[in-house]
């Protein structure tokens, strides 16, 4: 029999549980749903989850002993520290540990990081109150702690209902692990809505992320659900579903980077098209490929902007990513001036850094004297979606275009960054904004692809001018994993679309 010791995250209680444990119930497992209740800190909420632990081997044998059930912890956002902190202290009882649209936790991380308002994250901590508490949201306002995509009126009006202040002592005081759960099963269950899938863990991984490559073992599974951050609510039997496989040790693991590349990593493999190889120059943070004959009039330039995050340590870095460096020469062949960069987006909280560390890349590339500096194109990948709205709110005369392949084009939900100068959707809505050329992939996560809706309705209600290519059978960085007829027009007409801005086409 499996025995499940559910953590509820912030907030929360049994209440928001009870479907999902009535369905494992069902199922013939035993299910405990630990009421946190008031605390003065983090410690107490773990000596409440050791209780609940403890309480299941209560007659069944000797201390320690099971009683030859398997206990599964499970915890949900901020429910992950204590669920952690009580893997530490009883992991000779425990299974498993499922992590619920979180992460891992390491030894010293303090809770306040399971707040998804990055705004709210910064002020509590230089408050630095383990008093007082956090009030829960009201009923219009759970949509700031996560995605709410498929949670009936019903439950949300349960959930706020139920809702609990959460002790900021346990959010302000960091947790202590003494590595005893080193190497224990985990599983991963991420909620597509909030922007966290499986795909983006191996687009991370084949990035070179380390907490990551950490993951990649073969006790380390992962699920993915097609719902915001409250799945108990939203769909409480499938998640229960998913709970009692990832007990039997079921879902998906990670391969390492070598064996997962060519299905996973299309940045890294070769380029759709067949394009010169035109050598590259490398000035400072900027690398440029110049059409041959480059000596003469001075070109255009097609400034290439990676995504991200992508991990500082990363190798190769952005600027050398087959992709990227596919589009340089691609713009080079046809008579601009190409060129990739690196910046510093290695965090969802560094979209500032990164925007300044493209404002001086081009300006480095508008001061080469190999360029018109009054014919420039900016095109942004992924991640990097966010950084178009500086460019868009204050164009300047020079920036001929700006083009977008398959972006985020605002802070995904469980990002927990709200910061105003990164929503694209903002700017296009009041248009006047330079022509944008878009490439909109059809199989792309639900959560970017409703990003990329709300920023089309906003250029059409700002009439703004705005290019739509769709490519309806290609999914998210597709130029190394699609090398189809439709994916390839897709690039091409896109170019030429940017080019014809440059007055080259």
């Amino acid at each position: 029999m499996t025995e499940f010791v559910v953590v509820p995250g912030l907030f929360t209680g049994p209440d928001a549980w009870r479907e999902t444990a009535a369905k494992l119930a069902a199922e013939g497992a035993r299910v405990q749903v630990v009421d946190l209740g008031p605390a003065t800190d983090l410690d107490a909420h773990i000596a409440r989850v050791v209780a609940a632990i403890d309480t299941i081997t209560e007659g069944t044998g000797e201390a320690g002993e099971a009683g030859g059930r398997d206990i599964v912890l499970v915890g949900h956002d901020y429910g992950a520290y204590p669920a952690s902190g009580a893997a530490d202290r009883r992991a000779h009882r425990i299974a498993r540990v499922v992590y619920l649209d979180t992460g891992p936790v390491q030894d010293g991380a303090v809770a306040l990081a399971a707040v998804p308002d990055q705004g709210l994250r910064e002020r509590l901590a230089k408050d630095g109150d383990t008093v007082g508490e956090l009030p829960p949201p009201g009923r219009e306002e759970w949509a700031r702690w996560g995605s709410t995509a498929g949670v009936p009126d019903e439950a949300l009006d349960r959930l706020t209902a139920h809702a609990a202040p959460q002790p900021l002592g346990t959010l302000l005081r960091p947790l202590r692990l003494t590595g005893a759960t080193d190497g224990l099963p985990s599983t991963g269950v991420l909620c597509a809505e909030s922007g966290a899938t499986i795909g983006t863990v191996r687009m991370l991984l084949s990035f070179g992320d380390p907490t990551i490559k950490a993951l990649v073992r073969q006790d380390v599974t992962f699920f993915e659900l097609p719902t915001g951050h409250w799945p108990m609510l939203s769909c409480p039997e499938e998640l229960a579903d998913v709970l009692l496989r990832a007990a039997a040790d079921e879902g998906t693991r990670l391969e390492p980077v070598g064996e997962q590349e060519s299905v996973q990593s299309g940045y890294f493999r070769p380029f759709l098209l067949d394009v010169p190889e035109i050598p590259r120059e490398r000035r400072g943070a900027i690398d440029l490929y110049v059409p041959e004959g480059g000596a003469g009039e001075p070109r255009p330039a097609v400034v290439i902007v990676h995504g991200g995050p992508v991990p500082e340590d990363a190798s190769p870095t952005p600027r050398e990513w087959p992709t990227l460096v596919g589009y340089a020469r691609l713009a080079a062949s046809r008579g601009a001036i190409g060129v990739t960069l690196d910046h510093g987006l290695h965090a969802v909280t560094a979209y500032p850094t990164a925007a300044e560390d493209v404002a001086a890349a081009v300006a480095e590339v508008r001061a080469d004297p190999r360029v018109d500096a009054d014919r420039i194109a900016l095109w942004f990948f992924s991640g990097g979606g966010p950084l178009t709205a500086p460019w868009l709110r204050e164009a300047p005369m020079w920036l001929r275009c700006l083009a977008a392949s398959y972006p985020i084009m605002a802070p995904l939900p469980s990002w927990g960054v709200n910061d105003p100068r990164f929503r694209p959707a903002d700017v296009m809505a009041q248009g006047g904004t330079p022509p944008f050329v878009l490439i909109r992939v059809g199989l792309e996560a639900s959560a970017v692809a409703a990003t990329v809706a709300e920023f089309v309705a906003a250029a059409e209600a700002g009439d703004a001018p705005l290019e739509v290519i769709d490519v309806p059978g290609a999914p998210h960085a597709f130029e190394g994993l699609d090398h189809g007829d439709a994916a390839r027009e897709a690039v091409s007409e896109a170019m030429r679309r940017v080019l014809v801005r440059l007055d080259l086409e």
